[in-house]
């Protein structure tokens, strides 16, 4: 019983379940990914699209995975399946819990080898060697990352110790103390770069570009990036914010507290943008140039700027922050699973799930160097996890997630659960899980495939 309430506590507050799920949002999709879609996609009418997705699809499937996870108090394949029992339905819905862990586990193997550059990106910028360096220079550093195997190990496997170190704690001696550390530091660094970027030459420019709306340059497949790119940067469809929802207290309102988190995570996105763009416009870089975009060119523009060493070091310190506390989400939902059936301790399940994740790891960081060869279906090992789960698993999760709701659960148990202040915002809420939302994601999923 006592492994029991050590899944089942609950945030201490309201504040603190919004910090861990916005932490759990907050990631690479937000400060890496966000800024160089936005580029190679025109700027400013690609963000209100993105604006509207976040609304119309982002935060009604949020506000369903969170009722789901605290009306269950259990992990997402029990909460489904309980959930489904008691509306009188099949507990094969609990499927949809195990493609999202699976889904989340996938994601962790090779989002810890992108972390694992970051902390080398850290110590290389703090140490002065990306000072003046050239395009070509950086581009030959980071090629020569990847192509070295023994240090991209070393890194990933002390993202991996860090990320099971917090979630071994549990909720509230793990996950909610390094919630209350690390989100606020997030914020802090975030928005001190924001002002180094408002300092530069660039910032009226870049301000430009993130909010002057020529729909001229929006297209209908940046339409489509920017309905994909709202849904998995709350981090929808692989379970993580229904864990964190089944530890949510239960007099905390459902729907403001989305709403907060919807708002967090999109404020970073665009105070990430502001902070990024000045720098690159200042230093005559191009705003498109893709993923590339964190590891070449800023590191060029940093090292040719006053004070850039430190602000450089700031800036990849934010996002190895931002990583971890994405990361720590993926391995929740799986550990929580093991805990409650299997009936292993907190501490050994998150060892033996670390073991796992870092092992199918080694393999994406080997599509770099020693199995370059390798490939399935066209794609190396790296690039085809990521295709699966970003193309495939997550959105097909969140269909599934959404017509559970709408469809599945009985209408008084979501709405005593939800309870939001009038019948009519339930309606709406109603009406968007159960016909807009899984449109939306479906004709992204469809097309993308």
């Amino acid at each position: 019983m006592q492994e029991k309430k050590s899944i089942h506590g609950s945030w201490a507050s309201r504040w603190v379940f919004i910090l861990a799920a916005t932490g759990s949002a907050v990631g690479l999709g937000n400060i890496w990914k966000f800024p160089y879609i936005t580029g190679e996609n025109g700027g400013g009418a690609f963000v209100l699209v993105y604006l509207l997705c976040i609304a119309l699809v982002g935060i009604p499937i949020m506000i369903a995975e969170v009722f789901v996870g605290r009306r269950a108090r259990q992990s997402p394949i029990n909460a489904l399946m309980d959930l489904a029992e008691e509306s009188g339905k099949s507990k094969s819905w609990g499927a949809i819990g195990f493609m999202g862990m699976l889904a989340g586990v996938l994601i962790f193997s090779f989002y810890s080898v992108v972390a694992g550059w970051v902390l080398q990106y850290i110590f290389s910028s703090a140490s002065g060697a990306l000072n003046g360096v050239s395009s070509e220079q950086a581009g030959e550093l980071f090629n020569n990352l990847l192509a070295d195997p023994t240090t991209l190990l070393m890194w990933h496997t002390i993202f991996t110790i860090m990320v099971v170190i917090v979630v071994i704690g549990g909720v509230n001696a793990g996950l909610e103390r390094a919630t209350r550390i690390m989100m606020p530091a997030l914020f802090v660094l975030l928005f001190v770069l924001f002002g180094y970027g408002m300092s530069t030459d660039g910032f009226a420019q870049g301000w430009s570009f993130m909010f002057d709306f020529d729909f001229d340059k929006l297209t209908w497949d940046a339409v489509l990036v920017a309905v994909g790119h709202s849904f998995f940067t709350l981090s929808l469809g692989m379970g993580s914010i229904m864990a964190y929802g089944s530890y949510m207290p239960k007099r905390a309102s459902i729907g403001s507290t989305v709403l907060a988190i919807g708002f967090l995570d999109t404020l970073v996105a665009l105070v990430a943008g502001l902070a990024i763009f000045p720098i690159i416009f200042a230093n005559g870089m191009d705003p498109a140039a893709g993923p590339g975009l964190m590891f070449i060119s800023l590191p060029v523009a940093f090292g040719q700027m006053a004070g850039g060493q430190f602000f450089g070091t700031l800036f990849f310190v934010l996002i190895g922050v931002a990583a971890w506390t994405s990361a720590i989400s993926l391995l929740e939902p799986t550990v929580a699973y093991l805990v409650e059936r299997v009936g292993l301790k907190r501490s050994s399940a998150t060892i033996a799930l670390g073991v796992v994740v870092w092992a199918i790891g080694i393999l994406c960081l080997g599509s770099f160097n020693f199995m370059s060869d390798v490939t399935l279906f066209g794609k190396n090992v790296f690039d085809f996890l990521d295709y699966i789960t970003a193309n495939i698993m997550l959105p097909l999760g969140g269909i599934l997630i959404a017509l559970f709701a709408g469809w599945v659960v009985k209408k008084k148990h979501a709405s005593d659960e939800i309870n939001l202040k009038s019948e009519g915002l339930f309606n709406l809420w109603l009406f968007v899980v159960k016909f807009i939302a899984p449109a939306a994601v479906g004709v992204v999923f469809i097309l993308n495939l």
